[in-house]
């Protein structure tokens, strides 16, 4: 949309960039695991992971922008609290802050499968691998499920 910010529309290429690079690392790393190419997967491993953390920390980048957007909204203060755009623009932060709060989770698990010696890589126990990946599943399935109900 033309009237979107420079940056969040800056940030959603940017994420977009990187998910397109992560999936044919992903897929590569796969293929040397299963024999299919030659080589160790190890290097594909580490960079497909490096794609996808990065692909979140941009993500949360632009959910933050999308809130401080929100919050210094003028039409966010002031206005009928029961009108249409107050409720859309209320569900819109609920969505973002559930979408930073899957996409922590995420990335806490991703910089956790980096190489040891960044930053807490390779130190969580599984049940806490295991808490970050369910509470990203179940905003995901959450949010697709009020997406659908919403008719979106």
């Amino acid at each position: 949309p033309q009237d979107e910010d420079g940056a969040v529309r800056a940030l959603s290429v940017l994420v977009n960039v990187a998910d397109q690079l992560y999936y044919p690392c992903e897929h590569v790393a796969w293929a040397a695991d299963a024999g299919v190419l030659r080589g160790s997967s190890h290097a594909w491993w580490v960079l497909s992971t490096a794609l996808w953390a990065l692909s979140l920390l941009l993500g949360l980048l632009r959910s933050l922008r999308v809130l401080l957007q929100l919050r210094r909204s003028p039409r966010q203060r002031a206005g009928n609290s029961t009108s249409p755009r107050q409720k859309q623009m209320r569900a819109q932060v609920k969505a973002e802050v559930l979408s930073i709060i899957g996409r922590l989770a995420d990335l806490c698990n991703a910089i956790h499968w980096l190489p040891p010696g960044f930053l807490w890589a390779g130190r969580f126990p599984p049940w806490l691998v295991g808490l970050f990946g369910t509470i990203s599943s179940l905003i995901s399935i959450y949010q697709a499920s009020a997406g659908r109900n919403s008719g979106a």
